[in-house]
């Protein structure tokens, strides 16, 4: 996938045709067998172009400048997202749904193709055994003196201290 995030429920998404430049979060409503960025696997629903519909948060983001209400304001936007492009092809998942990348967007019927971004892809770091094991103790010392992973890294392996 080149380097890209998959997105995943939370992700925040903007309409360019937004007046104030609102936020609003993606709901994954179409499947619950997939996850990304949990080590649990209980929170990160991946997101698939079959999130269509009103499958935000608030379904809005703010005013939309493509709905004047011709006394020089705008008519609130009521977010529909009808079709995602540049998806990641090669996967579908049991919802027949590909995966939406974090340079997906979002289609709108009033805003017309591609007028609605992700802003974040709702992923977190979330530190694992495996990252504190593959970490260089050499350069993790040189950054934080104060730790030594090289001990913390035996501790885990269920290597005993030796007294020095």
């Amino acid at each position: 996938m080149s380097e890209k995030h998959i997105v995943v429920n939370g992700a925040s998404l903007k309409c360019k045709f937004s007046v104030e430049a609102k936020l609003d979060k993606l709901k994954v409503n179409t499947q619950s067998k997939h996850y990304a960025n949990d080590k649990d696997a209980e929170k990160k629903l991946i997101a698939t172009d079959k999130e269509i519909g009103q499958t935000l948060d608030k379904n809005t983001f703010g005013k939309c400048k493509m709905q004047p209400n011709g006394s020089g304001d705008y008519l609130p936007c009521q977010a529909t997202i009808t079709k995602w492009s540049n998806v990641y092809e090669k996967i579908t998942l049991s919802n027949k749904g590909k995966i939406l990348l974090e340079d997906s967007k979002g289609t709108c019927p009033i805003g017309g193709t591609d007028c609605i971004e992700i802003t974040k892809h709702g992923q977190l770091a979330e530190p694992s055994e495996q990252n504190f094991m593959k970490a260089d103790p050499d350069i993790h010392n040189l950054i934080n003196p104060m730790f030594n992973m090289r001990e913390f890294q035996n501790e885990l392996n269920g290597i005993p201290e030796v007294d020095k």
